[in-house]
């Protein structure tokens, strides 16, 4: 039988400690791009440890739907800060990143002779894993934020809008959508809110502003001290900035901006840029750890991992940024009664985002035949039912997919 481990029982680790832990696992063996992701921490953080409920793991992904940046990361951000604070944050967000961004920097100075991965049958298996987790997730997820019609209505709408729209734009208007249904249809239910220390929040809402201004004030600055200094460096740090804030629906969607910003410039030839967009889709963790390749491969001599981290930084900045100015507002807005009956209808159509992001891109790009099926099934039900870990079962995938090819 599979022993929860309640929210309250603290192991005897420190909470960083436990939160590194956590989050460097999970950067060591969450294949399969940002959809996937929520799913390995679905199962992590709210089934197996409980640290929150669904619907409150369901109003961050909103939370982070709706803001520009990587949303599987700006959820690692929001869950170390919710569980320890800013140091918490850093720790989840470092974690998690490091082990693809380290691999990623070696390949700027290889990438010629790892180029070659994206054709790998584990490669394939780690995408049939991707479809197994991310089922997972969608199927607990349903069954617990959509438990009357309306909901599941509502799932199956922005799952179909998703598919026959796809694109950051059309998700962003299906929560929304689902946040004004659910406003509207569940407006004569109320609910009681909890009444924090009003001195407590006027100061973090102080401090969230400032980091929200922080993040405006950079966005402008930055290229004004980009040209007037003509420093490359800050030229690479503008840009990696821009990139991580101006752009809505992940990694994926990043590629192009980054691709405009360095291969017109002559930072980097087209065919570097597209042998590590190949190496990416082997990698565990966010697809934003792009960056550090990039850095790594505009950069001549030995020191080129210098310039890799500082793009790394920079594309990642405005994602700490932006959660840690939201997420005390979020905390404060979720608490009243219109906005839990806007809630319930955005979780639905979170629910539906994710439903139409399994179809595509991982059923579509993942599934060839019936075999591709079977597999991704057993591994479904070796998640579900016999409870063996997600980074088993990535193993498993993994070494199970030559076979398949």
């Amino acid at each position: 039988m599979h022993l929860r481990v309640p929210a309250t029982a603290s192991t005897t680790r420190h909470p960083l400690a436990e939160i590194a832990g956590i989050f460097l696992r999970l950067g060591l063996t969450s294949f399969g791009g940002p959809v996937a992701h929520l799913g390995y921490l679905h199962e992590e953080i709210v089934r197996r440890r409980q640290w929150l409920e669904e619907a409150e793991y369901a109003d961050l992904v909103a939370l982070c739907q709706f803001l520009p940046g990587p949303v599987s990361s700006q959820v690692v951000i929001a869950l170390g800060q919710r569980r320890a604070g800013l140091a918490g944050a850093l720790v989840a967000s470092l974690c998690f990143t490091l082990p693809s961004a380290v691999l990623m920097i070696a390949g700027g100075y290889g990438v010629a002779a790892l180029s070659g991965l994206g054709a790998a049958g584990w490669l394939h298996g780690l995408k049939l894993a991707a479809v197994a987790v991310v089922a997972q997730a969608v199927w607990i997820m349903a069954r617990k934020l959509c438990p009357d019609w309306p909901r599941r209505l509502l799932l199956l709408a922005a799952a179909v809008a998703v598919v026959r729209l796809p694109g950051a734009v059309t998700q962003v208007a299906a929560i929304a959508a689902g946040a004004l249904i659910g406003a509207w249809w569940y407006r004569r239910e109320t609910s009681s809110g909890t009444t924090e220390d009003r001195p407590s929040l006027a100061r973090q809402h102080v401090w969230a502003a400032l980091t929200l201004a922080t993040w405006a004030l950079l966005l402008v600055v930055l290229p004004l001290a980009a040209t007037a200094t003509g420093s490359r460096p800050v030229q690479y740090f503008d840009s990696f900035y821009r990139a991580g804030s101006l752009v809505f629906g992940g990694g994926h969607v990043v590629l192009p901006m980054l691709r405009a910003e360095v291969v017109p410039a002559g930072w980097i030839s087209d065919d570097r840029f597209l042998a590590g967009y190949g190496l990416a889709q082997a990698m565990p963790g966010p697809l934003f750890t792009f960056a550090a390749y990039l850095g790594t491969a505009m950069s001549p001599g030995a020191g080129a991992w210098l310039s890799g981290l500082g793009c790394l930084l920079a594309i990642f900045l405005p994602a700490w940024l932006l959660i840690g100015g939201a997420l005390p507002f979020w905390g404060l807005l979720r608490r009243q009664t219109g906005i839990q009956c806007a809630l319930r209808g955005a979780n639905a159509a979170v629910v539906g985002v994710l439903l139409a992001a399994l179809y595509r891109p991982l059923w579509t790009e993942g599934i060839a035949g019936p075999r591709d099926i079977a597999a991704a099934v057993a591994a479904f039900l070796l998640l579900e039912f016999v409870r063996v870990p997600p980074w088993a079962v990535v193993l498993l995938a993994a070494a199970a997919g030559r076979w398949l090819l």
